[in-house]
C-alpha cells in the first residue's frame, strides 16, 4: 500500500480543523483591540456540535462497532463480546481523562478535572485535545487495519472515516477559533491554538500505526475502543451542549444530517 495515501488520510481530519480555524479571520472587530469579537450564534453552534455528534455516532458503528464483530465472526454467537469489551475499555480510558486532566468546556463556568491555575482559554484547549484524541486514534486504528488486513477494512472505508472527521472538524475548528477569540486572544492566536487542538489527531493516529503489527490479533478490541471513546465524547459533551440554554431542535436535526452524512460517506466508500 503507497504510503501517500495513508498520510494523506491521517491528515485530512487535520486539515478539516485547520480549514474551521481559519473561520475567525472573516469576523469583524478585534477584542484585543477593544472592538467586539462576535461569538457564533447559539442556533449555528448547537446545529454544528449536533452535525458532529452524528458524525461520530455513525462513524463508531460503521466504521468501528461493525467491522470489529464481522472481524471476530469466528466467536459465533459471541462475536459481539470483543466489540463489549473493547468498547468498555474505550469509555473507561475517556473517563478517566476526564478525570485526570484539568479542562473547560465551551460555555461552562466551571473547570471539570483537578484543580488547576491554567487559564479559562489553556482548558478549554484542553477539553478540546481530550475530543480530539480518540478521533485521531480512530482514524489511526482503521488505517492499521487495512495495512494489516484484519477486519476487512478497505482503502474506500478508511477514507471514508478520515473525510467524514474532516467534514465535522470544520465546524468544530470554528467552534474552537472564534470563543477563544472572544475571551479575548487575538485572530492569530485563536486561530493557530484552534489548528493546535486538531494536532493530536494526526498524532495519534501516527501511534496507533506504529503499534499495527501488536494489534493485529487484538483489532476488534482496538476498534471498538475507539468506538466507546468516541461516543463518550459524543454524550459527554456535544450532546449537552445541544441542549444548553434556550431550547433549539437544530442540534437534533442536524445530527441527524452528520448521522447519513456519515453512514453514506462509509457504504458508499467502503
Amino acid at each position: 500500500m503507497d504510503g501517500k495515501y495513508i498520510a494523506l488520510g491521517i491528515l485530512i481530519p487535520f486539515v478539516g480543523t485547520s480549514l474551521g480555524s481559519a473561520c475567525v479571520y472573516f469576523l469583524k472587530g478585534n477584542k484585543t483591540t477593544g472592538g467586539n469579537a462576535p461569538v457564533i450564534p447559539p442556533d449555528v453552534e448547537k446545529g454544528l456540535t449536533g452535525f458532529a455528534a452524528g458524525v461520530m455516532v455513525a462513524a463508531s458503528i460503521w466504521s468501528l462497532l461493525i467491522p470489529a464483530m464481522e472481524e471476530s465472526g469466528s466467536l459465533g454467537k459471541f462475536a459481539f463480546l470483543p466489540a463489549v469489551i473493547g468498547f468498555w475499555i474505550g469509555t473507561l480510558f475517556l473517563f478517566a481523562l476526564d478525570k485526570l486532566i484539568p479542562h473547560l468546556h465551551l460555555n461552562a463556568e466551571k473547570a471539570e478535572g483537578p484543580r488547576s491555575s491554567f487559564q479559562r482559554t489553556t482548558m478549554m484547549l484542553l477539553a478540546v485535545t481530550i475530543h480530539n484524541i480518540p478521533e485521531g486514534m480512530a482514524v489511526g486504528v482503521v488505517y492499521a487495519g487495512m495495512l494489516t488486513g484484519d477486519a476487512g477494512l478497505s482503502l474506500g472505508a478508511a477514507l471514508a472515516l478520515s473525510i467524514g472527521i474532516a467534514i465535522q472538524n470544520f465546524p468544530e475548528g470554528a467552534i474552537i477559533s472564534m470563543p477563544l477569540h472572544a475571551n479575548g486572544q487575538n485572530k492569530h492566536m485563536a486561530f493557530v491554538n484552534g489548528v493546535l487542538s486538531g494536532a493530536v489527531e494526526p498524532v495519534a493516529a501516527v501511534l496507533m500505526l506504529l503499534f499495527a503489527p501488536v494489534f493485529s490479533p487484538l483489532m476488534p478490541y482496538f476498534l471498538s475502543f475507539a468506538a466507546g471513546a468516541m461516543i463518550y465524547v459524543v454524550v459527554e459533551e456535544l450532546i449537552p451542549e445541544t441542549a444548553e440554554g434556550e431550547h433549539s431542535n437544530w442540534g437534533v436535526l442536524l445530527f441527524a444530517v452528520g448521522f447519513t452524512v456519515m453512514m453514506a460517506l462509509d457504504v458508499a466508500l467502503g
